[in-house]
């Protein structure tokens, strides 16, 4: 076995001075194998260069001390039961306290005359004879011969820490495993490849980033712009290109699709059935599909488009040369609302071509499924459109040729497959979505799919006006909303939550739709959330259309779904508790007919000044944690910001590239994408929001390497596909491929 998976197969418990409790509480990290060890890299890095005199320190400063330990004391608290171990520490300049804190064992450790490095942030005292102290120290102890290379008198890496096991115990871990297996690392990266890029190898970087000497730049180390993070960054995308490619590669090698008729019949008859023009942008990307499905290999496209953008017309082509051609289509989309709005939407056009188009959903009858599946079955219904029931075992069709997936990322690769495995042969896939994907992301999470875009709007759109209200201008915005009501337009009032929470103090829908019909009246108000039953959100939605109610409070259930070209305004409340996304998709429900579109924010975050100000103020940090975003607390200084900025870019921006762009650079991707599939990127060193040129060269020198070397045969590429296999085979499927 190579010792390179050698590494990735044996448990970190086996490392000396691991064990198995310690290998639990590394788990935590992320730590399995030895290998994983090695790319457990610092969070950031502390420069404890300069040994300070205890005369020098000053309160609120972080210091290292050398000096010997003069005295201790150890006392028990009376309340708490808690052990504090207190000694004094003497350096020829001066005393310093340092206190300890239910660490009993320090009574042994920490005799009289033990020299020791400490480093922490220096307090002033309130009462005693010494003026300054030390609370809760890294320590460690040497011989006055030499100074100790773990904690001071250098740079010293910092990791993230869990439970019981500390970043000091990690970095002697490190020292250990580095000092016993770092001689067994091999090389992933081809020689070639690796001078043309100019890095080191990986024996060369990993020690320098665990232990930095004194010559390195302590600034460069913590913005992660070292040579060696360079290489390790590279190395996480070049592979996941390289994963991505030959998947890519797989799908359309030696995979018989299905020749499509492009130039059907059908397809000439739906141009005069159309009662509107195509944009230019929808008819380059059905030149890009239909391209695709002429050729008897499978199509794997993503199709992205912002609100509005007419997306639907352009899965409608695909749908109709599919038909034409004698095969059926599959039109899945997340939600029932959804799937019958693009029912609705698509009948007519496919009644006017004699197109037999059902819908397929939850909640129908015995009967009437029945009749619906054996008219799949027998081929009769040509095109199905449905929510998750299209992947029930009882759904058989008799030539399926086109599966369209909507708002993809609602569904899990597993479940594309399903459906798509529900045909004879290899389907033509198009998946769409109307959340804009940054470019980076779109290259990392659909680098095996070919990608198009609707960037252009139907003539005749008006961009919606967005307007920020703080709490206490709320009427200011329902007078807004009563102007337009009062002109014969629609409004939708949204909240965040269905009904009121005793950790949150919101005011939910059901409450706020009581209220709105006694402040609104005598307009009409209905109510909409996702805990009604089907036939009553269908009811709902039916008398709004028809114009039967004025105002429709609901919840994110009106994120996607609803298309009332009525509709003028779009009311949400407590604007703070959504994400960008959500915002985007909730602001394209209005605007969508030929009169303005208004989007009115409100909000409990004071006054917001433009975002162009706004990115001026230094954030601690551009990737706040899960709980600060989105939904975050809103007693938290850093969650408030963040939302600020958040609001600042919505009301500054209406393109959803640009908003998506901008989300990605305030939140980082692992929330832009969501935890689920952020999590099966799983990168040490590589950060999208900042390595944007390292994965566009990623990319182009993975597809030259498959240029020369398809299989990665050769033998110096044997490590490089023996890891790409370890790390990407089940994700990606790979193993059908080499």
């Amino acid at each position: 076995m190579p010792i390179q998976s050698a590494l990735s197969e044996i448990p970190i418990q086996f490392a000396k001075g691991v064990g198995p409790r310690r290998a639990r509480l590394l788990e935590r990290l992320g730590v399995r194998t030895l290998e994983d060890a090695f790319w457990l890299l610092p969070w950031r890095y502390e420069n404890r260069l300069e040994v300070l005199p205890i005369r020098n320190l000053l309160p609120g400063m972080k210091a290292t001390i050398k000096g010997t330990v003069q005295s201790i004391r150890v006392k028990t608290t009376f309340r708490r039961r808690m052990v504090v171990v207190t000694i004094l520490v003497r350096d020829g300049t001066g005393l310093l306290e340092c206190v300890f804190f239910n660490q009993p064992y320090l009574e042994k450790t920490f005799a009289p005359g033990v020299s020791l490095l400490l480093t922490g942030p220096v307090l002033s005292k309130s009462s005693g004879s010494l003026p300054l102290t030390m609370r809760g120290p890294e320590y460690e102890l040497f011989d006055e011969d030499d100074l100790p290379d773990m904690c001071g008198g250098r740079i010293v890496p910092v990791y993230h820490e869990t439970n019981g096991l500390s970043s000091k115990q990690i970095r002697r871990i490190m020292r250990s495993i580095f000092d016993h297996y770092a001689d067994h690392l091999q090389e992933v990266l081809p020689t070639a490849m690796r001078r043309k890029l100019g890095v080191p190898t990986l024996r060369e970087a990993l020690p320098v980033l665990h232990f930095p000497n004194q010559e390195r730049s302590v600034e460069a180390l913590n913005e992660y712009v070292t040579p060696e993070h360079q290489r390790l960054a590279f190395e996480e995308l070049f592979l996941l290109q390289l994963a991505l490619a030959m998947r890519r590669q797989g799908q359309t090698q030696d995979i018989e699709g299905i020749a499509f008729a492009v130039r059907n019949p059908l397809v000439e008859q739906l141009k005069t059935v159309l009662p509107f023009s195509l944009t230019p942008a929808q008819e380059r990307v059905i030149k890009e599909i239909s391209h695709d499905m002429g050729r008897p290999t499978s199509m794997n496209r993503l199709l992205q488009g912002d609100v509005g953008c007419g997306k639907t017309v352009v899965a409608l082509h695909a749908i109709v040369m599919a038909c034409g051609s004698g095969y059926q289509a599959a039109f899945m989309a997340p939600t029932e609302v959804l799937s019958e709005q693009h029912y609705l939407s698509l009948f007519p056009l496919f009644e006017a071509l004699g197109v037999r188009c059902l819908l397929l959903k939850g909640g129908q009858t015995g009967r009437e499924r029945g009749k619906i599946l054996e008219g799949i079955q027998s081929g009769h219904v040509q095109v199905v459109v449905g929510t998750h029931a299209l992947l029930q075992p009882d759904v058989h069709f008799a030539k399926l040729g086109l599966v369209i997936v909507d708002e993809q990322h609602k569904f899990g690769v597993l479940q594309r497959a399903q459906l798509r495995g529900k045909a004879a042969w290899h389907p033509d896939v198009l998946v769409m979505t109307a959340t804009p994907i940054p470019r980076t992301l779109a290259m990392t999470l659909y680098g095996d799919l070919d990608v198009s875009v609707i960037d252009q709007f139907p003539p005749g759109k008006k961009p919606v006006k967005t307007i920020l209200f703080p709490t206490g201008q709320r009427k200011d915005a329902h007078r807004l909303m009563r102007k337009e009501l009062e002109a014969g337009r629609q409004a939708y009032v949204v909240y965040p939550l269905v009904e009121p929470s005793e950790k949150i103090d919101l005011q939910a829908a059901i409450e706020a739709a009581e209220q709105l019909r006694e402040e609104c009246a005598p307009f009409r108000i209905g109510l909409l959330h996702g805990r009604l039953p089907s036939r009553e959100k269908q009811a709902v939605m039916t008398q709004f259309k028809k114009k039967e109610i004025d105002v429709l409070v609901a919840t994110t259930v009106v994120e996607v779904g609803l298309d009332v070209h009525n509709a003028t305004v779009m009311l949400i409340e407590h604007a703070e508790r959504f994400g960008l996304a959500q915002l985007h998709q909730l602001r394209g429900r209005v605007g969508r007919g030929i009169y303005q579109g208004f989007c009115a924010l409100i909000h409990d975050l004071g006054k917001i000044p433009p975002y162009s100000q706004q990115i001026s103020l230094k954030l601690e940090s551009n990737r706040t944690s899960l709980d600060e975003i989105g939904r975050g607390s809103q007693g938290d200084a850093s969650s408030r910001s963040t939302a600020r900025r958040r609001l600042g870019v919505f009301a500054q921006y209406e393109d959803g590239f640009a908003l998506a762009e901008e989300d990605l650079n305030i939140r980082g991707p692992g929330h832009v994408l969501g935890v689920k599939q952020w999590g099966e990127m799983d990168f040490r060193a590589a950060d999208l929001t900042r390595d944007i040129a390292l994965l566009i060269k990623a990319k182009q020198m993975a597809m030259e390497l498959l240029e020369h070397d398809p299989m990665l045969t050769q033998v110096e590429h044997r490590i490089l596909k023996e890891t790409l296999f370890r790390k990407w085979s089940e994700k990606f499927a790979l193993g059908s491929i080499g």
